[in-house]
Order: structure tokens, then sequence, then C-alpha cells
């Protein structure tokens, strides 16, 4: 599967910036988002009875039209400015759009569900009720200006904001923007890139990306917080307070991760023309219980994400193989033999090459995705668009 580059396209990015609201505000924050909670769980009710006794499904615009009267029943939706009380609705909407694509799929179907207390984190303006004040500041409909690190300007048309209270009680607000991409310039390298647990990645060139294994490294610290959490009693104030502990540790390994995946997918896009990766499905691999927490360690979806991301913005092309077969397939002359895992050198018995079996594996994936792209591994350059 290759992305499909085009110049003049405009694309979306999200810019998202730490917000320290005063006490004040903060208590009209969690009144929206206790609000817009009510009113989902109030909407997937609607929905559900509608359909348990008349069997008829309520539509997204129908159930809009019932914002007037609730309001009457329930004068604090007043407080919340009306786009947001609306993107609800969409919200509830999206979801059995989602739900309905399962079950045509045969997926498991996971029917909507109710949000708790803590449940529901996040409210949007989808047009207008925002604006960032010249200070840097953010000004919301019905709540007041917010103190903003406004740490990097935004390039291009803000469509939504979306304000987001994070596990340990950090509030965000995220910016989606229309932008131009920024093309870098062109590079006539390839490269095939193989991940793995013993290195986070292989390269074709040869070089290798340790795995940081960040979460391995944390679980003392996580295990000691939640070892103490355990012995607190249950529904107590200190319990409660505690969890933000725990929260603090997972909070640590997501940003050093997250660091991490952003460095590494920046020095690639910058240096290669062509990348290519394979395509994993990595939920599926999960199942392996053995090693089921050392693949969400490695994060390599989010890896591939971020490599994506940033390679349609340069320009650069990113192609997914089929990773079937790439360790078993010598590299040079193409024989294929079995590999078990413990066997961490391919040797061929055809043309006698012996290769690290994951530097083999990187130059078939590279092979293949020079293949699907009509290239040689001996072509100068890569135009976007071919």
């Amino acid at each position: 599967m290759c992305s499909t580059l085009r110049y003049n396209s405009d694309m979306r990015k999200t810019f998202k910036y730490r917000i320290y609201p005063t006490k004040k505000q903060l208590h009209k924050l969690t009144g929206i988002l206790n609000e817009c909670r009510w009113l989902y769980n109030h909407l997937l009710d609607m929905r559900k009875t509608s359909f348990e006794q008349e069997g008829k499904s309520l539509s997204l615009y129908g159930q809009q039209e019932t914002f007037s009267l609730l309001k009457i029943e329930r004068p604090t939706l007043k407080g919340v400015h009306s786009q947001v009380l609306q993107n609800v609705a969409v919200r509830i909407d999206l979801a059995f759009k989602a739900f309905f694509r399962r079950v045509k799929a045969g997926e498991k179907p996971g029917f909507p569900r109710f949000r708790g207390a803590d449940r529901y984190d996040s409210f949007t303006f989808p047009q207008s009720g925002f604006s960032i004040t010249h200070d840097g500041r953010v000004c919301l409909s019905k709540i007041g200006t917010i103190k903003m690190v406004y740490h990097r300007p935004i390039t291009g048309t803000v469509k939504t904001c979306t304000i987001n209270r994070a596990s340990m009680g950090k509030w965000y607000v995220c910016f989606s923007v229309e932008c131009e991409p920024e093309r870098l310039p062109e590079r006539p390298e390839q490269v095939g890139i193989d991940v793995g647990l013993k290195t986070f990645a292989t390269l074709s060139t040869a070089e290798e990306i340790a795995n940081p294994r960040f979460f391995r490294k944390e679980e003392k610290a996580l295990a000691k917080v939640q070892r103490k959490h355990a012995k607190l009693e249950k529904g107590t104030p200190a319990r409660r307070k505690h969890r933000k502990v725990i929260a603090r540790v997972h909070e640590r390994i997501a940003f050093k991760r997250a660091n991490f995946t952003h460095q590494k997918s920046r020095q690639i896009v910058d240096r290669f023309g062509v990348i290519c990766v394979e395509d994993l499905t990595v939920n599926r691999m999960l199942h392996n219980h053995c090693l089921a927490k050392s693949i969400s360690d490695a994060a390599w979806s989010q890896f591939f994400g971020q490599l994506s991301r940033k390679a349609e913005e340069a320009g650069r092309a990113f192609v997914k193989v089929n990773p079937a077969y790439t360790s078993q397939t010598c590299s040079s002359c193409s024989h294929r033999q079995k590999m078990p895992l413990s066997e961490r050198v391919y040797h061929c018995p055809c043309c006698l090459l012996s290769l690290d079996r994951d530097l083999n594996a990187s130059l078939n994936i590279r092979a293949l995705g020079l293949q699907s792209l009509g290239l040689s591994v001996e072509a100068s350059a890569f135009t976007p668009g071919e």
C-alpha cells in the first residue's frame, strides 16, 4: 500500500497547548464537561429506548431539534455554548455509525456505552465561540480568557477548538488547522525499515535504532505505587487522590515514548525520499500473551503513524508492504527457508549470504516497496505524485 501524495492539497494538523484556568474557570470547565456527559448519556438513552420500543433509529438532526426543550427541562444546559451541545450529538451519531459499520463487517460490534463521571474528558467548539488574543491567550465563550502556553504560532486556518482534560487533571486546548503541507527538498535515498523487540528498528542501511523499553524501565516504580494504592480503602478520598500518582507514572512513560517516536520519525523523513515499512496488524500480534507487553511498549503503531503523517507533509513516498516471508527470504537470491526466532543470522545455502536476520528483512521490505512503486534500487530520485 502506498500513500497518495498530492502537492497542492490542504491537510489538517492539530496544534496542542497547555492551558492554566483559574479556580472560577476550572469550575466552569468542569461544569461544561458534566453537562456534556449528561447530554451524551441522555441522547444515547433516547436512541436505545426508541429502537427497543418503536423499532426506529433517531437521526442526528432529529436529536438536535430537541435541545430547545431540553434547556427548559434542564436550565444548566444554557451555560454551555450551543455548538458544543450540537457536537455532543455529532459524537453520538459517529459512535452509532461506527457500531453499524463493525456489525456489517462482521467485527466485534461494541455498542456505544454510557459515560461515567470520569469518562468524558473533552468538548469541542466546531465553528465559533473561541479565539486567540494578541497576548497568546485563548478566549472561550461562556468561560472567559484563559492563560495558554503559546509555545509555537499557528499556521493555517483554524477550523475547530477542543478542550481536553488529561488523567492528571491538566487541561489542554487543541486547534484543528487546515494548512498547506510544508514540502522538503527531494532526496534520492531509499530505506526499508524492519521493526522488532531486540532492536526497535533496523534500517536497510545497516543502521539500528535501539529499543528504549520505557515501560520496562518504569515497571518497578509503577509496581511500587500500585501496591500502595491497593492497600488504601476503596471509596476513600485518599485512594481517589492516590490515583493521580499512578496516572503520573503512565503519563511520564507516554511522554517519553511520544518524544522518542517523534524524533526518530523526523530523522528518517528528513534523510530519505522513499520509506518502506511493514504493514503490521499490531492488535492481532498482542494476542500472543508472552510478547504482548513488549510489543505494546515498543509502540510500533505510533511510530508508523508519525512516519506516515510526516512523510505525507514532506512529500516523501511512504509504502506499507506485506511482511509475510520478509525474514525467511534471502535478499540476494530470493531463496526461502524457515527462520525460528532464536536464529538471529540468516545463512543462505544457495548464494552463501550471511547476514543479520533483521537487516535481511529490511532489505526485502525495501525491495518490495520499490517494486510496488515501479522503481528500482538504483533509481536516482523519487518524484512525489508519480
